[in-house]
């Protein structure tokens, strides 16, 4: 599957050396606040928990990994899209159920670029899942995403791709906490 450039943005999937860039976006606190109470990721870390998770379930056919959203203009990197099945970490993986979500530097929001890229990566699924992928586990009928309740910015995200509320819950983070999230979703 491939993400098409939108205005001002283009997508790659993020691989392992991208470790620089997770760093850096990890490495505020702000950023970091709805995501782990604003603990920051150390580099560390990075290489030994977040890449290979995201390796685990990365698949390009399919569309599944963190897509970076790069400023077209100057090369920078803004930050990224996941996409996975939703519980993809759990024993019961929803393969039919894409999840989507973001994460991007501080200097970069409210200026839509995690709207733009959020969008862009949703009509992609969109049109690659419009017809069935022999390739994939099940059929994907939806798209879903979740976040910190009080996360107003990634919400709003959220009701930009046309997501709609479902419910609210404690969801589990790998380090065994939980902390209550709202869950979106829409028909893919």
């Amino acid at each position: 599957m491939e993400v098409q450039p939108s205005q001002r943005l283009r997508y790659e999937l993020v691989n392992n050396n991208d470790a620089q860039h997770l760093f850096e976006l990890d490495s505020d606190p702000e950023v970091m606040r709805y995501v782990a109470k604003g603990k920051t990721t150390p580099m560390e870390d990075i290489i030994e928990k977040a890449l290979p998770r995201l390796n685990k379930y990365t698949n390009a056919a399919l569309g599944w990994g963190m897509w970076k959203a790069i400023d077209k203009e100057s090369d920078e990197f803004l930050g990224w899209v996941l996409v996975r099945p939703f519980d993809f970490f759990t024993d019961e993986v929803q393969w039919h159920n894409l999840e989507i979500g973001w994460r991007f530097k501080q200097k970069f929001w409210g200026k839509g670029f995690a709207s733009e890229a959020a969008l862009a990566v949703q009509n992609a699924l969109k049109r690659f899942y419009a017809v069935p992928q022999k390739s994939a586990p099940a059929q994907v009928t939806k798209l879903s995403a979740i976040a910190d309740k009080d996360n107003l910015g990634s919400i709003g995200v959220m009701k930009k791709l046309g997501l709609t509320y479902v419910k609210s819950y404690m969801f589990q983070l790998p380090n065994g906490e939980q902390e209550p999230v709202v869950y979106y979703e829409t028909s893919l």
